[in-house]
């Protein structure tokens, strides 16, 4: 079965589980929104304004497994490997919740939001609002949206979802249809995924080509297949130096010498 196709009905199934399961309503009293947006920003704004060369925001990923790696760290300690994230000076974390082909959990998400200051972003395959409300409840500052995975109507509801509930979305795309889509409907941080989700292969020239059709007004995040401070390098230079934040390939070591 396509990857992609086979996810979002897995995500489908969880959402009706999960929602039968501990019924949920939209947070009364929404958090702040902008959190993640606010963080990733901060660097490239404190670096403007003291006439210095912008440098690279980072979202470091807990992640104990992926379909195209295996496992990783199949024993991670979800917390611990977030509050060293946080100390070496990650601007943010993504959790990863989807618990049959990355390991995560829920429990994961509302651990790590407790644990930690800066801003969660809960990273699964999003295809209810039921899963906004989840992600607010437990303490999560975003979720991951990913254009492929919805129609345009669908992504529209759930970015307004997310802002209803106090939540950044951060709008994935990888081709330029996605980034149509993600358009349409207003999407203001975009995470250009260097993976295709239909054959899990890697190009991390995919930031280079839609990163260039990407506008300075949206907050642009290079995701996926980078494991090397070059590589994080190169992911900066092909986004235009823009403000951006990339996502952690893996979650071995808290922050190797060397990263910017």
């Amino acid at each position: 079965m396509d990857f992609l196709l086979e996810m979002i009905m897995s995500s489908s199934r969880r959402a009706d589980a999960a929602r039968e399961a501990r019924p949920l309503l939209p947070p009364e009293h929404p958090a702040r929104a902008r959190r993640l947006r606010a963080a990733l920003s901060a660097p490239a704004e404190e670096a403007r304004q003291a006439g210095l060369p912008e440098p690279l925001a980072l979202i470091a990923e807990v992640k104990r497994r992926s379909p195209s790696k295996g496992d990783i760290a199949p024993d991670l300690d979800a917390v611990a490997q977030a509050v060293a994230y946080e100390r070496a000076g990650a601007d943010a974390i993504s959790v990863l919740t989807e618990p049959l082909r990355f390991g995560g959990s829920m429990d994961d998400l509302r651990a790590v939001t407790a644990a930690v200051s800066v801003p969660v972003l809960r990273k699964d395959f999003i295809v209810d609002r039921y899963q906004v409300w989840e992600a607010a409840d437990a303490g999560a500052a975003a979720v991951l949206l990913i254009a492929a995975a919805l129609p345009a109507g669908s992504l529209g509801k759930l970015l307004d979802e997310c802002h209803d509930c106090g939540l950044d979305a951060l709008v994935e795309v990888h081709d330029p249809e996605d980034l149509e889509r993600a358009y349409s409907v207003g999407a203001s941080m975009m995470g250009v995924n260097n993976r295709d989700l239909h054959t899990l292969e890697v190009d991390l020239a995919v930031t280079e080509t839609i990163g260039a059709l990407v506008g300075r007004c949206v907050l642009f995040v290079s995701e996926s297949g980078i494991h090397s401070p070059g590589e994080a390098r190169r992911m900066h230079v092909l986004s235009g130096c823009r403000s951006c934040g990339v996502a952690r390939a893996h979650a071995r070591t808290a922050h190797p010498a060397g990263w910017p």
